[in-house]
């Protein structure tokens, strides 16, 4: 998904916050917001560029004037511990649902809440989860997605932001239990926003559920833009059954992409107005979307279409 103009707003909040969790000095918050307010597409003057490729050109602003790639190491780190301390009762709130993979897929989606875009705190995922987990998931795209993972051998799954990652890992668990596919988990390789790198999924044991995968992107971008990523990642979603995306960096990275060549589904929460106007949903509501490839026998090319 291109840029929308209400994402300007929303970036430029997010870099404030991301700012001011590092920082109490009002004359450096000021100086980089200045900073921030010369990129282009922040001044409504490139709309050819996805999100994720804006928040790239903010965060090595952050990073240069911070001197660290990884300037929300602590943030990071936090969150992490946080959710890490709800596993237990998560897992048993799985474990005794009627349903336990659609109660695993929308715990997954709560997750999706941990987000510097939002806030750089924690959320109050107790509430959050009692709250969300009576909301029910488009029957019809979860029908679809459970009959996909009955069918899969093997499951390239790309993650998105520390914490939530312990959510990844649980519904990661109740899959493997119920289908047994061969599983990969990609992290970002650059450090961007709290977003998980290598360490912070083996920090809350992914590596005990997944093969763990860095994109190849060399670059702080909080998404999955396939041409700037590994071969070898290509080469994962090419030969998966299916994939799994998480997040919103994620999905505005992939939505548009015409060379995907895979079943994907896109788990999130419709956290802004754009996800609001694309999905027909209100704010704060489960996502659930799956764009399902069809192959064309007489010409060999797949075409990805929605299947929601």
């Amino acid at each position: 998904m291109l840029l929308q103009p209400d994402c300007i707003s929303c970036i430029l909040k997010m870099a404030i916050t991301a700012v001011r969790a590092l920082t109490s000095d009002e004359e450096v918050i000021r100086d980089l917001t200045i900073r921030v307010l010369t990129i282009p597409a922040l001044q409504g003057r490139q709309w050819d560029l996805t999100s994720p490729e804006v928040i790239e050109q903010v965060m090595k602003i952050i990073i240069g004037a911070f001197g660290t790639p990884d300037p929300f190491y602590a943030l990071k780190q936090e969150q992490n511990r946080i959710t890490l301390a709800l596993y237990p009762a998560l897992k048993q709130l799985v474990r005794e649902a009627e349903d336990p993979l659609q109660t695993a897929v929308k715990l997954a989606i709560v997750g999706n809440a941990i987000d510097l875009m939002v806030t750089d705190r924690a959320p109050d995922l107790e509430k959050i989860i009692r709250r969300e987990l009576g909301q029910p998931l488009p029957e019809e795209a979860f029908a679809a997605f459970r009959e996909k993972l009955v069918q899969a051998r093997s499951l390239v799954y790309l993650g998105d932001n520390s914490g939530e990652i312990v959510f990844d890992k649980l519904l990661l668990e109740t899959i493997r239990d119920l289908y047994s596919p061969r599983v990969t988990f990609v992290v970002r390789t650059e450090p961007a926003l709290n977003d998980a790198t290598r360490l912070e999924a083996e920090m809350v044991g992914l590596d005990q559920v997944a093969s763990i995968m860095v994109n190849g992107l060399a670059a702080p971008v909080p998404g999955t833009i396939l041409s700037r990523c590994s071969s070898e990642l290509r080469e994962a979603i090419r030969e998966t059954d299916l994939v799994i995306s998480k997040g919103g960096g994620n999905f505005d990275a992939l939505e548009g992409e015409k060379n995907l060549g895979a079943d994907i589904s896109f788990l999130l929460l419709s956290k802004c107005v754009p996800y609001t106007r694309y999905f027909n949903m209100e704010m704060y509501r489960p996502i659930l979307a799956n764009f399902f490839c069809e192959k064309r026998i007489d010409t060999g090319i797949q075409a990805c279409y929605p299947f929601r």
